[in-house]
């Protein structure tokens, strides 16, 4: 665990023993959480430990194998054989395979085929049409291996949709934090407003009318308070699906933790790409979701390799030299391949009508024309979300500047109408309206700066560089 995390670990400790003092989650520090302790992230590395596991299940069909068959028999005391074999097979890649041995055979009834006595023998398999460019095991084995780079491929889309949502829900609790804040400013200035115009009235410049009016506007912000803080407190708790701690632990969001202060400047745009080029550039070739098809196509590829040696006729040469005794140097020496001490075979194996190959072999020939479809989708829709979401963050962009315009104009609005109640010229009602109206419009500016953050985030999602 490094010393970042550790860090934050422990601050949330601290703060569920210190409810009054308030702490900071920023973005970052959310992501780092997620990515060092979110069991769907573990769950992805044990998929990835699983991969090379079978990769290494894959590698064993090329295993040699050492081997010994001993047998006697004996009837009404007569020995019938006494037989010991030692051999060892060596598979390789091209579907050759490599076998030497020893035998003894003694006894008074045996097979007639049999060599009497100590023996060796060195000897090849070959497979002359079937299965010599490809057979079962090099194909799992090229699979494997395929797989396994595909784990930590899944695994970076993965981290990639888990960040996303973890930073959705980031920004709603932030959304809620901040529109909170500023009803709870709103209800000061309410209550203030409402000191202000009871003591006007016991002054005798007011009437009791006002003080209802101010006090029904003080109620009906309380009212709202209360419902944000409550929408901040489920926030919270969405928040917190995505904060676990070690051992699987999930972690509740305490209330002493809030968004970061600045949290309009917590964004560090340096380190994200937001050109639109670049972005179509790199999710072409480095997005998670459109790599894992290309391996994929890989892994189709070899099957089809496969399923078209179910088309060629199996012919398996094999050939043995042999020897007496047990020394090999002195048979290879005195070895005449096709003269003397040899052992000879060949099989044929056909199926007449090979329905089964064809069949296969077209079927494992759609499956590559599905994927190469799936795959031409996959990269018109990234591209088109990556566009759309760049449109989404250069027109949020310019509606927040035009929103903060409105806000500040309102505010004005609100100020002007205050003073004109001092000098008896307007009415707690149009104070009260603009105010509600000066309120939507901050809640609508604070909705267009989290989904601002977002679209940002988003642009790095689609394109599949969060990590």
């Amino acid at each position: 665990m490094n010393f970042k995390i550790s860090f934050i670990i422990l601050f949330f400790c601290f703060n569920c023993f210190s409810q009054d003092t308030l702490k900071t989650l920023n973005v970052n520090q959310l992501m780092n959480i997620v990515r060092s302790f979110h069991p769907i992230v573990k769950q992805s590395d044990l998929r990835i430990e699983k991969s090379i596991a079978e990769l290494l299940l894959a590698k064993s069909s090329f295993d040699p194998i050492l081997s010994n068959n001993s047998g006697q028999k004996t009837v009404n005391n007569l020995n019938y054989y006494n037989y010991n074999a030692t051999e060892i097979k060596i598979p390789t890649w091209f579907g050759i395979e490599l076998a030497g041995g020893i035998e003894n055979l003694s006894g008074n009834k045996f097979d007639p085929t049999e060599t009497i006595g100590s023996s060796n023998y060195l000897g090849i398999t070959v497979p002359l049409a079937k299965n010599l460019l490809m057979d079962k095991r090099r194909a799992i084995l090229k699979q494997s291996k395929l797989y396994s780079a595909m784990a930590e491929i899944e695994k970076k889309a993965v981290v990639n949709d888990l960040l996303m949502q973890s930073i959705e829900s980031y920004y709603n609790w932030v959304k809620t934090y901040q529109v909170y804040l500023v009803l709870q400013n709103n209800l000061i200035i309410s209550k203030n407003r409402l000191d202000l115009v009871q003591k006007s009235f016991l002054n005798g410049e007011r009437p009791a009318i006002d003080t209802l009016e101010a006090y029904v506007q003080f109620q009906s912000f309380e009212a709202l308070l209360m419902n944000k803080k409550l929408e901040f407190k489920n926030s919270s708790l969405n928040l917190s699906s995505f904060l676990w701690i070690n051992e699987n632990e999930p972690f509740l969001l305490p209330e002493s933790v809030v968004p970061q202060i600045e949290w309009e400047k917590e964004v560090n745009m340096d380190s994200l790409n937001l050109n639109l080029d670049e972005l179509l550039s790199f999710s072409s070739v480095n997005n998670p979701n459109i790599q894992l098809y290309s391996y994929k196509l890989n892994s189709l590829e070899i099957e089809q390799k496969l399923k078209f040696q179910e088309l060629l006729p199996k012919i398996d040469l094999k050939y043995n030299s042999l020897g007496k005794g047990y020394d090999f140097n002195k048979n290879i020496a005195n070895h005449s391949f096709i003269e003397n001490n040899y052992l000879y075979g060949v099989k044929v194996e056909m199926p007449l009508l090979i329905m089964k190959g064809r069949s296969e072999y077209k079927i494992s020939k759609l499956k590559i024309e599905d994927t190469r479809i799936d795959q031409t989708q996959k990269n018109i829709y990234n591209s088109l979300k990556i566009k759309a979401y760049f449109n989404e963050y250069e027109n949020l962009k310019s509606q927040i500047e035009l929103q903060k315009k409105i806000y500040l104009n309102y505010v004005e609005l609100v100020y002007a109408e205050e003073k004109r109640f001092e000098n008896g010229e307007s009415s707690l009602f149009l104070i009260n309206s603009r105010e509600i109206k000066a309120l939507e419009v901050k809640e609508k500016l604070i909705e267009l700066q989290t989904k601002y953050y977002k679209s940002i985030y988003s642009l790095q999602w689609i394109s599949g560089s969060l990590k």
